[in-house]
């Protein structure tokens, strides 16, 4: 099993372990059997990743220090289940699957450039190995190697629906550039955000799966309903783990996005529901990435988060996207994947990293 298989297996049986802790014995078993359903479609997907092209300039270099790092891989997973519902993850399955890692990691390069990273998944980030420069070349050459298998692979309309994905994932990190370091950001704006850097990309995974698997058009529509709540939930999670979670489990500092000038779901409900707030937001928001947050400032957030209950307010919202993306699974003929999405839905909401 390569590195990044074992990665994810380690996710899910870390998923499986909080479930068992949590009383979700269910759900927990439902997590062993969707490993077992998709392992052999995640080791050769593993494979696929493996004809990424290395070379020795340092743009490659940069590119293959993120890749080779593995991670959660749950877009390529959606991707794979979503297929099973019809004919099958097959040899365009796999490109695409491959495709949709590099467009994600691509995106992550970027933000780490943008953000001033030093670290991700526990690691130095790319950036400070090779440079800024290389970094963003990087980024942009995981872009064409991801469109190269996309076309490729010969689905029809997935170049298209790709291109127009990277086009609104551009216009919300557009928005996101806009608003950074500003407290007067609206849900509207983070949904906004949410939608274009986080979602789109799962909606396009999961509808791919569908046409390669040969499905219809409402099926396919079912399947990217799904996507897109999934990946509001996804975010929603990765918010609350800014604020409240683990920095040994989930590779980063707590605040991180603070730190960065980005307003998050429980900040922005702690700020609506304690408008005196905005003035310790506004003081860590304003440091630069490099400069350490106020002590005081970061106290009194860290305080209103949890009395506002701003924190369980987002794992609420976490959970009703993931029941919304469970929904829209009604119109999805195959029970087998209908209960797979169903068991990653309800898992998203558990996650720890």
């Amino acid at each position: 099993m390569s590195v990044s298989s074992q990665t994810t297996a380690r996710l899910i049986g870390q998923l499986s372990n909080i479930a068992d802790r949590n009383g979700l014995a269910d759900l927990a078993s439902r997590l062993k059997q969707l490993w077992q359903w998709v392992e052999d479609d995640l080791h050769n997907f593993e494979i696929e990743m493996q004809s990424l092209p290395v070379g020795d300039s340092r743009v490659e270099k940069a590119a293959h220090h993120l890749t080779d790092m593995g991670g959660k891989h749950l877009r390529p997973l959606c991707l794979a289940v979503a297929s099973k519902a019809g004919t099958g993850f097959d040899e365009r399955g796999r490109k695409l699957a491959v495709a949709v890692e590099l467009v994600h990691s691509a995106t992550l390069m970027h933000d780490d450039v943008i953000d001033l990273g030093d670290t991700r998944r526990g690691h130095s980030t790319s950036r400070m190995i090779y440079g800024n420069a290389a970094s963003i070349y990087a980024g942009d050459w995981l872009l064409v190697q991801a469109l190269m298998r996309i076309q490729a692979a010969k689905v029809d309309g997935l170049t298209d629906e790709m291109l127009k994905i990277i086009n609104d994932m551009v216009h919300a990190e557009s928005l996101q550039l806009e608003n950074r370091g500003r407290i007067n950001g609206s849900f509207d704006d983070y949904f906004s955000v949410v939608e274009g850097k986080t979602a789109a990309l799962f909606r396009w995974a999961l509808r791919a799966g569908g046409k390669v698997g040969g499905l219809g058009a409402k099926e396919c529509g079912a399947l990217e309903t799904y996507g897109r709540h999934l990946g509001v939930a996804f975010q929603a999670v990765d918010d609350l783990l800014d604020v409240d979670g683990d920095a040994q489990v989930t590779g980063k500092a707590l605040f991180t996005d603070l730190r960065e000038g980005k307003m998050t779901y429980p900040l922005l409900m702690a700020m609506e529901r304690a408008p005196e707030l905005h003035l310790a937001v506004r003081e860590c928001a304003e440091k630069p990435p490099e400069v350490a947050l106020p002590e005081d400032a970061l106290q009194t957030v860290l305080a209103a988060l949890h009395n506002t209950g701003a924190i369980e307010a987002c794992r609420e919202f976490a959970a009703k996207q993931s029941q919304q993306a469970i929904s829209a699974l009604a119109d999805l003929s195959s029970a087998e994947t209908t209960a797979a999405l169903t068991t990653i839905a309800e898992a998203t909401t558990f996650r720890k990293n």
